[in-house]
C-alpha cells in the first residue's frame, strides 16, 4: 500500500483555497431594466462609448460610433433641460395582428416629470426579447 502524505501547511492551504472557491459567487447578470437604466444614464451623461458597448452586435455592425453619438444627442439635450434622473414608467411589447410582435420596450420618464400624468416625454429603450441584455434601439416618445 502506498500512502501519500502532504505537509500540514499544504493541506491547510488547499483547504483554504477550496473554501474560497466554494464561497465565490459570480456577480449576477444585470436585469434588463438595469441594463436599460444604465444605458440611458450613460447617454444622458454623454458617455457615448460606454453606451455604444451596450448595443446589440447587429446594431453596432450597422451604426458607427459617430452616428450613434449623433442619434443620442437629442436625449442628452433633454437630460440637460430636465435632469438626468429617470424613473421606469412602462414596459412591455406590442402584439401584431397575425402573431408577430414588436421588440420588448422599457419607457422611462424624467424624475422631474413624476407628478405629471401622462409624462410629456418618455425615453424608450428596446430589446429583441425578454431575455436579451443588449440594446436593440432607443429614442424619445413625446406625449
Amino acid at each position: 500500500m502506498f500512502l501519500l502524505s502532504f505537509p500540514r501547511w499544504l493541506s491547510a492551504s488547499a483547504a483554504a483555497l477550496g473554501w474560497a472557491a466554494a464561497s465565490f459567487q459570480p456577480a449576477p447578470q444585470p436585469t434588463q431594466a438595469q441594463v436599460a437604466r444604465r444605458f440611458l444614464g450613460e447617454v444622458l451623461r454623454a458617455d457615448y462609448p460606454a453606451a455604444y458597448q451596450r448595443l446589440a452586435p447587429e446594431v453596432r455592425a450597422t451604426l458607427r460610433p459617430a452616428a450613434f453619438a449623433a442619434a443620442a444627442q437629442p436625449l442628452w439635450h433633454l437630460g440637460q433641460q430636465r435632469g438626468q434622473a429617470v424613473e421606469l414608467y412602462k414596459l412591455g411589447t406590442w402584439l401584431i395582428e397575425g402573431g408577430g410582435r414588436e421588440p420588448w420596450f422599457y419607457r422611462f420618464s424624467f424624475a422631474n416629470d413624476s407628478a405629471r400624468r401622462p409624462p410629456p416625454v418618455l425615453l424608450e429603450v428596446t430589446f429583441a426579447d425578454t431575455t436579451a441584455r443588449q440594446v436593440l434601439g432607443f429614442g424619445v416618445r413625446n406625449r
